[in-house]
């Protein structure tokens, strides 16, 4: 009878294996797609078969990257704002990037959190702290209160991940759930709780799992992470389901700043609390954040919002770069706004949109 490996180790070879016939399968689709004629969207090139014994190389790779990627799960303050979008209890995956068990994520999953923990590669709970949280991009970092077994994911350069270019979806979830996409294109987006990036990252075929799960190169470097599922990941009113990534490189400049203040230095972006989105040419506000900036100034659900300061708007991009160029939070935004069948000039005092969550629930 062969001598039975430890769990460990059987678990590493489990992993080299999968590890193994994905980074085969990546490069194979990466040759085909450098010399196919045909431009579709889905990879089409047939995976390679999995090696019977994994390289040690790939074992070790692969106990790295998915020891890395922790499930986080977090509970709301009781009267958070966020209740009605987000949910009172959340969960998704983040990204230990460091030694010392920095963990990124996506932000909506820690916003106005109070209790925070991790679910590491062994199935242990761990408590968790807030580090920052960064509205502009989006993201935010968490750390473990006792010390956190994992390596960390190296940082890849977003900015130099061309489009069909092959990837790896990983999340909290392991081998068992890793997708194998492909970059469908890279381009601004913008959402209606007043978000916008000036290139986001979209991928197919879709993974379920998104939230906070990590985009990885073919280096196994962390190029992005996950924020959304989107039904036209290619642009242009193409139907192709897929998510949507923020690219690493919006963290890096931001890094230091999340993790010595919690928060990016400088002036705060003027938020004001509304959300609208394109229809038919128009920007309809869909809600409207109770007691924020613009439902104190008048602003209901339903409304079109016509311009601003005397400049008209007929996009989310077009409203965020004109209300974000009047000033640092605290400015007067003035907006005009079709209300029924009136149209009337509304000021809206903006804030900080830090100003508007709950705080955290002490003892």
């Amino acid at each position: 009878m062969a001598p039975c490996l430890p769990v460990a180790r059987r678990q590493r070879l489990a992993i080299g294996h999968v590890l193994g016939w994905l980074l085969a399968a990546l490069a194979a689709l990466a040759a085909a797609a450098a010399t196919a004629a045909d431009t579709s969207p889905s990879p089409r090139a047939t995976a390679p078969a999995a090696r019977s014994t994994p390289a040690p190389s790939d074992a070790a790779d692969a106990d790295a990257l998915f020891r890395s990627i922790v499930k986080v799960e977090t509970r709301a303050v009781p009267n958070a704002r966020s209740l009605a979008s987000l949910g009172a209890t959340r969960e998704g995956s983040g990204i230990v990037i460091d030694h010392e068990g920095l963990i990124l994520t996506i932000g909506y999953l820690i916003v106005e959190a109070d209790d925070v923990k991790i679910v590491d590669s062994r199935g242990r709970t761990l408590p968790a702290r807030i580090v920052g949280y960064d509205h502009a991009t989006g993201l935010g970092l968490i750390k473990t209160i006792v010390p956190l077994d994992a390596p960390g994911i190296a940082l890849g350069e977003s900015g130099r991940l061309a489009e069909r270019e092959t990837v790896l979806i990983v999340n909290h979830d392991g081998a068992g759930d890793v997708t194998l996409a492909r970059v469908v294109s890279k381009r601004a987006f913008t959402g209606n709780w007043e978000y916008q990036l000036d290139q986001a990252i979209f991928t197919s075929p879709p993974t379920l799992n998104w939230s906070g799960a990590a985009l990885v190169d073919k280096d196994l470097k962390v190029v992005g992470v996950g924020s959304l599922i989107v039904r036209e990941a290619m642009g242009n009113d193409v139907p192709l389901p897929g998510n949507m990534f923020v690219p690493i490189d919006t963290l890096k400049p931001i890094l230091a700043d999340l993790v010595q203040n919690g928060r990016r230095s400088g002036p705060a972006r003027p938020w004001l609390g509304v959300a609208a989105d394109e229809v038919s040419g128009r920007l309809v506000v869909s809600r409207v954040s109770p007691e924020g900036p613009a439902d104190l100034a008048g602003v209901r659900p339903g409304d079109i919002i016509l311009g601003v300061g005397g400049a008209g708007v007929r996009t989310q991009e077009e409203f965020y770069r004109k209300v974000w160029g009047r000033g640092a939070a605290g400015a007067d935004i003035p907006l005009r706004v079709l209300q029924g069948v009136e149209v009337n000039d509304l000021s809206v005092h903006s804030i900080d949109r830090f100003e508007y969550f709950r705080p955290r629930t002490t003892y």
